[in-house]
């Protein structure tokens, strides 16, 4: 898999990825799943698997993470 640069998030090589569904997640089939791969941070939606992952190197998933619980996911 490709070095996360900060340019172009790596899309190779999550196939042999460990995929982990939220712990919120109910019965609706509305969820995320999450693997982190050689240093990269992958969701994806559990109802299509075969559409690509959303790849976050660790720093930019933190501050994804810390907006969304203070209600800001527009924040940077």
């Amino acid at each position: 898999m490709n070095t996360f640069d900060g340019r172009r998030p790596p899309q190779a090589g999550l196939d042999g990825a460990v995929w982990r569904r939220s712990s919120h997640s109910n019965n609706n089939g509305a969820c995320v799943e999450l693997a982190v791969v050689e240093g990269v941070v992958a969701v994806r939606d559990s109802k299509d698997t075969d559409r690509p992952a959303l790849v976050f190197s660790p720093l930019m998933w933190r501050a994804f993470l810390g907006a969304a619980s203070e209600g800001c996911p527009h924040r940077h």
